[in-house]
C-alpha cells in the first residue's frame, strides 16, 4: 500500500449504547462540538433496531398496545424521503418538490444535507426491515484478495479527501486506521453481541425485526421536498418553498407536518402567516425542531417560533437537556431524545446522528400514535395531551429548556388528562390580529374640505405608524437555516464512504 495514511490527534471517542454500530465514521473526528452523522452498512440491521433506547424508554412500545398510527398522515417538510429505502417500504404514500430540483414525488434532493429527510422519516414512521434483507449482498471487506483490498482502500482515502477537503488528514486518527487497514474490521464492531436475541430487542415485529422502526410505524407519510441553501440554484427561494410546502400538505390531506428545519431568528416572513394560519384553521398540528446550539442558535428560531406550533426540545439519554443539540426559549414546549439517534440513510444504509431535527419526528409519531387512538381530538387537544402528560423536568411550571417536561408516549396515548381548556394555547389567528398592523396606503387619504372647521397640522412627513417586522430577506434567514443545517442534527456529514463504495462496487457488477 502506498504512503497515504493520514496523521491527526483528534479521535471520535466510542459511542454510548450503539458503539458497535459506528464503522468508518469513527477514523473521523466531528468538527469543534457540533452534532454528527457517523454512517455503515446496512448489514447487521438488527444492532440498528437495539440501539433505539427511547422505544421503551418513552413508553413506545407500550402505546403501540392501543396505536400503531394507523389511518393518520403525516407530511414530512424536509430534503426529501428515499421511499425506496428497506425501512421506508410503504410509508411514503405521496408526495411533490417545491424546490424545482427534485422529483414529483419528493425523493431527496441534492444538497448539503441530502439524507435529513430520508434521517427523519425513518424516526417517525420507519417500518422495520426483515432479517433477511438486512445483510450486504456485496462481497465483503474479508473475502477480498489484496488488490481488490488495497484498490478499496485507496478509494475510500480518496472519498475522505473529496469530502473535506485537502487537509482531511488533521481529522483522522493514524493508529485506527493503520488497524483498520490491517484488520478489514470496522472500529467497535467487536464491542458488538451479535448473538442477542431478536425477542430482546425494543418492539419486535415478527415479519419486520430489524432496521429502524418509528414511532409510528403505521402512519402514512407526504414527502415534501424543499432545498436549503442560499441561493436555491433551482429558483425558488426558501421563504417561497416553505410556504408552499406547508399549504401544499395541508391540500394534500396532511393530519400533522413535520419540520426538523430551523433559521435561527425568532421572527419569520409574513408570507408565512397566510401559510400556517391555512394549516390552523384546517386542524393541521405543525411539530418543528427547536435548532441546535452547535450550529449557533442559542434561542429558538422560526419555524418554531410561530404560535400554535409544537415546538421540540433535545435531550440526551439521560434526560439532561443536549448542550450542543437544543436550543431555549419561551417557546419550547416539549422535550424529546436527540442524542444519540439512529435513523435511514438514502440508498438502504443507516446511521447514528444527534439534533433536535431527530427529537422532533419523535415528537410527530407519538401525536400520530395519539391521533389514532382518539380521532375525534382537535389539533389542540392532540397537542394537549402530549404536553399535560410529559414527565415533569426543569423548573416548576414551564422550563425554558423542557418546557411541560419530556415526552411520554404511553400517557399521552392512554393516560388521564386534565380537562382541555383553549384558551391555554394560543393560535396564529390570534396573533395575527393583535400583532400584524395593516400598512396605510398613503395615497389613499382625501383632502381636508376647507369649510370642514378642521385646522390642519405642521407640514412635514406624516409620524411612522406602527407596522409589522419588515419580512428579512431570504439571505437573513435562510443563510443560518443552511449553515445551522436546518435545527438539523447533520451539520458535519460524517463520511459515506463506505456505503458509497459498497454501493457502487455492488452496482458495477450488474452492468458487468
Amino acid at each position: 500500500m502506498s504512503e497515504q495514511h493520514p496523521r491527526g490527534s483528534r479521535f471520535l471517542s466510542t459511542l454510548r449504547r450503539g458503539a458497535a454500530l459506528v464503522t468508518a465514521g469513527l477514523l473521523v473526528a466531528p468538527v469543534a462540538s457540533v452534532p454528527a452523522l457517523v454512517s455503515a452498512p446496512a448489514a447487521q440491521a438488527e444492532m440498528w433496531r437495539g440501539s433505539q433506547f427511547w422505544l421503551q424508554d418513552y413508553g413506545v412500545t407500550e402505546a403501540w398496545e392501543t396505536s400503531r398510527g394507523e389511518g393518520v398522515t403525516v407530511a414530512v417538510i424536509d430534503t426529501g424521503i428515499d421511499a425506496s429505502h428497506p425501512a421506508l417500504e410503504g410509508a411514503v404514500v405521496g408526495g411533490t418538490d417545491v424546490s424545482g430540483g427534485g422529483t414529483s414525488a419528493g425523493g431527496p434532493v441534492q444538497q448539503t444535507a441530502t439524507e435529513h429527510g430520508t434521517l427523519v422519516a425513518s424516526l417517525l414512521a420507519g417500518r422495520g426491515q426483515p432479517s433477511e434483507d438486512s445483510g450486504t449482498e456485496q462481497q465483503t471487506l474479508q473475502e477480498m484478495s489484496e488488490e481488490e483490498w488495497d484498490e478499496w482502500f485507496d478509494d475510500f482515502l480518496a472519498d475522505l479527501e473529496d469530502t473535506y477537503g485537502e487537509d482531511w488528514e488533521e481529522e483522522v486518527d493514524q493508529e485506527l486506521l493503520d488497524e483498520f487497514y490491517e484488520t478489514r474490521q470496522f472500529p467497535g464492531m467487536d464491542e458488538l453481541d451479535e448473538d442477542q436475541p431478536e425477542e430482546d430487542l425494543p418492539g419486535v415485529d415478527e415479519d419486520r425485526p430489524a432496521g429502524v422502526v418509528g414511532v409510528a410505524p403505521e402512519a402514512d407519510l407526504l414527502s415534501i421536498s424543499l432545498v436549503l441553501e442560499d441561493p436555491n440554484p433551482h429558483g425558488p427561494s426558501t421563504e417561497d418553498q416553505i410556504a408552499q410546502a406547508v399549504t401544499w400538505a395541508v391540500d394534500n390531506g396532511a393530519d400533522i407536518i413535520n419540520m426538523s428545519i430551523g433559521s435561527g431568528m425568532q421572527d419569520w416572513p409574513e408570507t408565512w402567516d397566510e401559510a400556517f394560519l391555512y394549516a390552523e384553521e384546517n386542524d393541521v398540528l405543525v411539530v418543528a425542531a427547536s435548532g441546535n446550539r452547535a450550529s449557533g442558535h442559542y434561542s429558538v428560531g422560526a419555524p418554531a417560533t410561530i404560535p400554535g406550533v409544537l415546538t421540540v426540545a433535545g435531550v440526551d439519554e439521560a434526560r439532561n437537556i443536549s448542550a450542543e443539540s437544543s436550543s431555549q426559549g419561551i417557546a419550547i414546549d416539549i422535550a424529546a431524545v436527540s442524542e444519540p439517534l439512529v435513523g435511514a440513510l438514502p440508498g438502504g444504509g443507516y446511521a447514528m446522528w444527534t439534533g433536535t431535527s431527530g427529537a422532533a419526528p419523535i415528537v410527530a409519531g407519538a401525536a400520530a400514535l395519539v391521533m389514532s387512538a382518539h380521532p375525534e381530538l382537535s389539533a389542540q387537544e392532540v397537542k394537549h395531551r402530549l404536553l399535560s402528560t410529559a414527565d415533569s423536568a426543569g423548573s416548576d411550571g414551564i422550563d425554558p429548556e423542557y418546557g411541560h417536561g419530556v415526552l411520554n408516549v404511553a400517557e399521552a396515548v392512554s393516560g388521564e388528562v386534565p380537562a382541555f381548556n383553549a384558551a391555554d394555547y394560543e393560535t396564529l389567528q390570534e396573533w395575527i390580529r393583535i400583532h400584524r398592523r395593516a400598512e396605510v396606503d398613503t395615497d389613499s387619504h382625501e383632502d381636508i374640505p376647507e369649510d370642514s372647521g378642521v385646522v390642519a397640522g405642521p407640514e412635514g412627513e406624516p409620524r411612522d405608524l406602527p407596522r409589522a417586522a419588515d419580512t428579512r430577506t431570504a439571505q437573513d434567514w435562510a443563510g443560518p437555516l443552511t449553515l445551522g443545517a436546518a435545527a438539523l442534527a447533520v451539520v458535519v456529514l460524517m463520511t459515506v464512504a463506505v456505503v458509497h463504495l459498497l454501493s457502487r462496487r455492488d452496482g458495477s457488477g450488474q452492468h458487468d
